[in-house]
């Protein structure tokens, strides 16, 4: 989700700078009307702790709060899970407090991680003993170059289940809490009528979805559909293997079925949620995470 990154670069002092900072605005409803229904979370929840005292999140560049700032750049202070502004009041902060949140809590995703990199971001996460690990990532396993190139569903299961072992390893009882991976198809169909980004799409991000945004011919749907199977694939596997941990929640498919608007994606890429975005995405991992039972 980051290549391209030079000739975006150049892009940017074409147009981008007209663009106004992180956008606000909130939640609206409508893009995709053919999303699959997500499936439930099986994930026994009888020893669920709604009010965690601490939290290490993992994934990839939306927890690091990537482009929702700055052009090209890494904004954790906006992060939906450990940031610490006051707008997006993220997912540490609406459970710890603003004090807590900032000893409390430790984002170690990376920006352009895929599903493979999980297990050594686990790992580190467990030497923190968190009472609480956020798990967002999925996005780049999907958003390749070429459809070609996507991960295949049983290496995506595989180093899921390989990162669940690593916390294990160090943290048996540490709680999970696994957003599934957004709606890629709905994200195109919002971000395409920007002219700008769709010139910045052209740059390279997400092309096995995002790759000539106007072309609805035969061949451009039947890979977009290609790129949608593979999310949904995705997160049947997220709530499958959380599904078989104690001590895991699943988000029930609530940030696949989010219907991120403009205002809510980032002005510099039309892709990564903006600041609003990121509180939109707090407010869900907050809602299900301290309800009493697991998302339906």
């Amino acid at each position: 989700m980051r290549t391209a990154a030079a000739a975006l670069t150049a892009l940017s002092s074409l147009g981008v700078a007209a663009l106004a900072g992180c956008s606000g605005g909130g939640p609206e409803r409508g893009v995709s009307q053919n999303a699959p229904a997500a499936s439930p979370s099986p994930s026994p929840t009888s020893d669920w702790n709604p009010r965690p005292g601490s939290i290490a999140a993992v994934g990839d560049s939306i927890t690091r709060g990537f482009d929702a700032c700055s052009v090209l750049a890494d904004c954790p202070d906006v992060s939906w899970a450990t940031g610490t502004d006051d707008t997006v009041r993220s997912l540490a902060v609406r459970l710890l407090g603003p004090s807590k949140a900032a000893d409390r809590s430790w984002n170690l995703a990376v920006s352009g991680s895929r599903m493979v990199q999980l297990p050594e971001q686990m790992a580190r996460a467990a030497k923190e003993r968190p009472e609480l690990v956020t798990v967002m990532t999925g996005a780049n396993d999907a958003c390749r170059d070429s459809v070609r190139l996507m991960t295949p569903v049983a290496d995506f299961r595989a180093s899921f289940e390989a990162a669940m072992r690593q916390l294990r390893a160090k943290a048996p009882k540490a709680q999970v809490y696994v957003s599934s991976v957004p709606d890629l198809k709905r994200l195109w169909s919002t971000g395409r009528v920007n002219e700008l980004g769709k010139k910045i799409w052209d740059l390279g991000i997400c092309q096995s979805m995002l790759a000539d945004a106007d072309d609805l011919g035969p061949a451009a749907v039947a890979r977009r559909d290609a790129v949608q199977d593979r999310v949904v694939a995705f997160n049947e596997v997220l709530r499958d293997v959380c599904g078989k941990d104690r001590h895991c929640r699943y988000d029930g498919g609530a940030v696949f079925d989010f219907r991120f608007t403009g205002a809510q994606l980032s002005p510099w890429d039309w892709f990564h949620p903006s600041r609003d975005g990121q509180a939109r995405l707090a407010e869900i991992a907050y809602r299900n995470v301290t309800a009493a039972e697991p998302p339906a």
